[in-house]
């Protein structure tokens, strides 16, 4: 099984993340976290570092009713918790790239029978979500 859903997408970065962020809340979830992995490595470890990786940023994106049917499925789930979707760009690209979590993952890792519902109906969704942005993607 593979961890992630990966799509590339030839929209310019910065769309990209803006994009990915109303298909996500279209699928009912909400970005708990962003982080600027191009920023932190810039400021933690130089410009160089920054540049070789190009734009890289993690969004942690969470539907509640699914978190809560985990959650109370396998409070330990949380460990899991959220559901990271990538959206990066090496510096020499010309397209987007544009990944999910796969949501089966918590399957494997969890004996609770009730995770599956959760894992599909979540996996659905980020699909969803990232099938709408290949489509607008190659409509342009």
């Amino acid at each position: 099984m593979n961890y992630a859903h990966t799509i590339t997408v030839s929209l310019p970065y910065e769309e990209a993340v803006s994009r990915v962020k109303q298909e996500l809340e279209h699928q009912g979830f909400g970005v708990l976290t962003e982080i600027d992995i191009h920023s932190t490595f810039e400021a933690k470890l130089g410009v160089e570092s920054a540049q070789t990786l190009g734009d890289y940023v993690i969004l942690g994106a969470c539907n509640p009713v699914l978190a809560e049917q985990a959650l109370a499925a396998e409070p330990d789930l949380g460990l899991l918790l959220p559901c990271n979707v990538v959206i990066r760009r090496s510096p020499s690209a010309h397209t987007t790239t544009i990944q999910a979590i796969n949501p089966q993952t918590m399957v494997q890792l969890s004996a609770a029978p009730e995770i599956q519902n959760v894992a599909d109906h979540a996996d659905e969704r980020l699909l969803a979500a990232l099938a709408a942005l290949e489509e607008e993607s190659s409509s342009k």
